[in-house]
């Protein structure tokens, strides 16, 4: 009878346990191959590390909601590890779910730093009553700068009102964190003003046509959820100008902000337009600033742009990107598959290892084809009307050329920072 009883439970437990050994073997070997193919890619922004407390539970990978379109994160001789660190996007929902508190989320790498403003937890710089969200504070995840947006102004009504005739709130940018931020302040009836220097939408606005964008569903103020996973820079955009008409919200277009000063209870704010009296400043900027030059020769010819809005418009002409992140490969793969009459890429890297395994693809795909082709570790020498010299591998090669597309990065605001006195520092994988 016990035997008998012994084989009835214990049979079915022992094919169930096998069957989890071999599947969790497959699964680490796959980890394994993945992590050997993109483990050098670099993450954009914020990230996790897994230290030695790891227990191999795979909570972390279960719970990171980009797992279902990349593999991100896995398992690497029985712990956990960032298998494809270039598609990370910063949702963070791993440190949340791991049950023995063994990862942390940092900012850069030991080979790459990355220059933050230093923030308090209510997103407060150095300068008390100026504060930052979103993408300048390294959050590249348009959910996280949603909520960063809102919750710095939770953070700014907490001081109070303000005196007289001051503005309680200048918001600069209308990026996400700023267009949330904009909405949390309406919805609290606050005396505000958002001047945004472009269009609504921020660093998405600059998106070339037809990018798909990774987000996650988040709650703004007069909106309710956004419940948006991937969608197209178009219908995202055109989401936020639907809410934007009918919240009523006010946001000040192509006004930009040149100098931030203190006085008297709050801060002077001064615009290409005017000037602002106001108790708080939440800047909702980019990290890009100015877009990073080549500082050659000819690169003021107008035929070089820094960045890719419409594939297009490129039609039948031989073009040249420089760079080697996603913004460098999604522009010269957008292109050579828009029937461009010949794509150049040039990176002086040895490998685009900063770029997301998707955009390697593409461009890997494109090479093959014969509508791109791809000259690492070059540099760009000299632009001229017809032509782009480059040199790679101890020659000089004249390239003909119609247009140039710097995607070379950008430079974070750091004088500007400097100036209204906020204090930056470099993470190099920290948190």
């Amino acid at each position: 009878m016990d035997s008998l009883t012994y084989l009835i439970y214990g049979l079915p437990v022992a094919v169930l346990l096998v069957w989890h050994v071999l599947r969790r073997r497959r699964f680490e070997r796959h980890s394994e191959q993945v992590h050997e193919k993109t483990g050098r890619a670099e993450p954009a922004s914020l990230h996790p590390v897994i230290n030695s407390r790891c227990i191999g539970c795979a909570s972390c990978v279960k719970a990171c909601p980009e797992q279902e379109h990349h593999a991100i994160l896995g398992i690497v001789r029985g712990r956990a590890e960032l298998i494809n660190p270039g598609d990370c996007i910063g949702h963070g929902a791993c440190k949340t779910a791991c049950p023995v508190e063994a990862i942390t989320l940092v900012f850069g790498t030991e080979r790459r730093g990355v220059d933050i403003p230093v923030l308090t937890a209510s997103f407060e710089t150095t300068v008390p009553g100026i504060y930052v969200a979103g993408e300048l504070g390294g959050m590249g995840l348009i959910r996280n700068a949603l909520e960063q947006g809102r919750q710095a102004v939770e953070a700014i009504r907490g001081r109070g009102k303000a005196s007289g005739d001051m503005l309680e709130l200048v918001i600069v940018g209308a990026g996400p964190a700023g267009f949330a931020a904009s909405l949390t302040a309406m919805s609290h009836g606050m005396r505000f003003v958002t001047i945004e220097q472009e269009s609504l939408g921020g660093c998405v606005f600059q998106y070339p046509r037809g990018k798909l964008v990774m987000t996650a569903p988040a709650n703004v103020p007069l909106v309710g959820k956004i419940n948006f996973r991937q969608t197209s820079k178009e219908a995202l955009l055109e989401f936020w100008k639907e809410a934007e008409r009918k919240t009523g919200v006010k946001i000040n277009y192509r006004e930009r902000v040149e100098d931030i000063t203190r006085e008297a209870g709050g801060f002077l704010v001064k615009t290409s337009r005017g000037q602002y009296r106001a108790r708080s400043v939440l800047l909702a900027i980019g990290r890009r600033g100015t877009p990073r030059k080549l500082n050659v020769p000819g690169e003021e010819l107008p035929k070089v742009v820094y960045r890719l809005i419409d594939p297009e418009q490129y039609a039948g002409q031989r073009v040249l990107v420089v760079g080697g992140g996603d913004s460098a490969l999604e522009a010269a793969a957008s292109v050579a598959e828009s029937g461009s009459g010949g794509v150049v890429l040039s990176y002086r890297g040895d490998a685009f290892d900063r770029a997301k395994a998707r955009n390697r693809d593409r461009v890997e795909a494109a090479a093959t084809s014969g509508a791109l082709k791809v000259l690492l570790k070059s540099n760009v020498k000299q632009i001229d009307h017809q032509q782009v010299a480059i040199e790679h591998g101890g020659q000089m090669l004249n390239v003909r050329n119609d247009a140039v597309i710097v995607s070379a990065g950008g430079v974070l605001p750091s004088d500007f920072l400097r100036r209204v006195g906020i204090s930056v520092e470099t993470k190099y994988g920290t948190a």
